[in-house]
């Protein structure tokens, strides 16, 4: 199988770069992704979310002991089918703060300013209510507020916000970043609206694009020092191997690319030589760099109805049925409702801090697991997420061993450097003041968690406990010009012809929110730096 471009992975990235790429007849286009098709009925219900965690259609990834974390292994959910983790996320649409941008652009990134990546956002998008110059209008993208349902708990979290010095600011992703709204999702007409579904599902008939799911590449084909083909095995367990003409582009997500990379003989020699790969690039920035957000719980019962009385398997039954016959109630949305940027810090950083709101509690013993909601109690409350945006601590992706079926390792070393366990500490002193506030008063009964409120100590150990990653994980392939760079400014692999990276992996710094939206603008950003390429040549 000989292809113009193979594109490695059908997530927020690759979507986007086999529809853009694919617009073109004259172009060959294969897209390899290692999941299976986005069938499964809950990828499609916006807050059947959570039962996406674990299955077939996650990775499933998860930490070293996390030493600084009560030595806890971390979970890592990474959706694993067409859509990728647009399939599997909470749908939130944000694109970051404009400073993020400019900080890329002067750490020598030409071209991915602020208003150099602008359009790219503006260009996937149709917002369905916001029509400015911030956003875009008739996009593949559908961007909306929920319409189908609504707690009293969230309206009362805006203006608790708003009381404790964070004012109301509808359109964060507009003019301004700071302040309290309601989120903005990637849902149309009450079901998610993955990239597979905005970008790849209206194109799949065209004949110049080839889709193989059930595609684990094991590895990149190089010849001297270019990239010339992928290998890759097939869900009838054998191996196959398909030729690129111009460009292989790794959209395959910050843990599986520098994998992919390294299982290639691209990385740093000694980590390869550990596992018996011979180094065909030495490029040791590969799997480094790896920054991720990281959130805690402050949870309160609720004299009013939440997410909580919906997750009985009646009151399953009764989501179910409203959302089927109506369109309307809590299966209609995220399990995210409302959001707050802020700025905790004296720093840089225009906004530092985030503050998400559920809905729904976890109990007041902290047991329940984020991550799988049969583990949360049935009765009425919601929770705020102090949620740490610009972490310090780094960490790295290295491998297992040679393999291409082992996971990858993964050490975020989350908490390792202190300044984040203190950033944590005053954000959820933060929430639990928000969670005090008089706009509470009507809906709130008791503040349950942190159960010990009595000390820096207790507070601390309620935040190791509950920790938890909003898994936005970036960086472990990053754009730059420097020793640890492994793209460049057009996502071109240093030292290596006929490769690009797009995704999460090339951002050199973590961007002040939910890294979604970003992902789908690198894709249109590399899809656009490809097609120039070609119109120049």
């Amino acid at each position: 199988m000989t292809f113009d471009y193979i594109i490695i992975g059908a997530g927020s990235a690759g979507c986007v770069l086999a529809h853009r790429l694919s617009a073109n007849p004259a172009i060959q286009v294969l897209l390899l992704e290692a999941g299976g098709p986005d069938k499964k009925m809950e990828i499609h219900i916006p807050a059947a979310y959570s039962k996406l965690n674990r299955t077939e259609v996650d990775w499933g990834f998860e930490t070293e002991p996390q030493p600084h974390v009560l030595n806890r292994k971390m979970y890592l959910p990474r959706g694993k089918a067409l859509g990728g983790s647009s399939s599997t996320n909470a749908m939130a649409y944000v694109r970051g703060n404009r400073a993020d941008y400019d900080q890329w652009a002067a750490l020598g990134n030409e071209g991915w300013s602020y208003e150099d990546v602008l359009p790219y956002f503006k260009k996937s998008e149709h917002n369905e209510q916001i029509h400015n110059e911030y956003h875009g209008q008739g996009g593949p993208l559908n961007v909306t507020y929920a319409t189908g349902y609504r707690t009293p708990v969230a309206e009362a979290f805006v203006k608790a916000c708003a009381e404790k010095g964070i004012p109301e600011n509808p359109d964060y992703n507009g003019a301004e970043q700071a302040g309290t709204s309601l989120f903005q999702f990637t849902i149309k007409d009450q079901k998610r609206w993955s990239t597979a579904t905005a970008f790849l599902k209206p194109i799949l008939n065209r004949s110049n694009l080839k889709v193989i799911t059930f595609a684990h590449t094991t590895q990149l084909i190089l010849d001297n020092d270019r990239a010339v083909g992928v290998e890759f095995l097939t869900g009838k367990n054998t191996t196959e191997k398909a030729f690129a003409n111009k460009e292989i582009i790794l959209s395959a997500g910050a843990f599986n690319s520098p994998q992919i990379l390294m299982l290639s003989g691209i990385g740093d020699k000694d980590e390869l030589k550990r596992h018996g790969i011979k180094a065909k690039k030495h490029l040791p920035g590969v799997g480094k760099n790896l920054q991720d957000h990281l959130f805690t719980g402050v949870s309160a019962l609720a004299n009013v109805p939440t997410a909580n009385d919906y997750l009985s398997a009646w009151g399953q039954v009764k989501g179910l049925a409203q959302y089927v016959f109506m369109k309307k109630g809590p299966m209609t949305i995220s399990p995210l409702e409302a959001n707050a940027f802020t700025k905790i810090h004296s720093g840089p950083d225009p906004v530092d801090f985030q503050f998400h709101f559920a809905p729904v509690h976890m109990g007041n013993d902290g047991k329940a697991d984020f991550y799988n909601i049969d583990t949360f109690p049935h009765t009425s409350g919601f929770t705020i997420l102090p949620t740490l945006l610009k972490p310090k601590s780094v960490g790295y992706v290295g491998l297992h061993s040679s393999n291409p079926l082992d996971a990858p390792l993964i050490d975020p070393r989350f908490l390792s450097e202190e300044d984040d366990v203190l950033t944590l500490l005053k954000g959820t002193k933060k929430a639990l003041e928000i969670m005090d506030a008089k706009a509470f008063d009507m809906v709130r009964k008791e503040v349950i968690l942190p159960l010990q409120r009595s000390s820096d100590e207790a507070l601390v150990l309620h935040i190791k406990t509950l920790l938890e990653t909003v898994y936005h994980p970036i960086g472990t392939c990053k754009m730059g010009n420097d020793e640890m760079a492994v793209v460049d400014s057009k996502l071109r692999v240093h030292g290596i012809e006929g490769l690009r990276v797009a995704d999460a992996s090339i951002m050199p710094r973590i961007i002040a929110g939910n890294t979604n939206a970003a992902c789908i603008m690198i894709g249109e950003k590399a899809a656009d730096l490809i097609l120039g390429d070609i119109r120049h040549s």
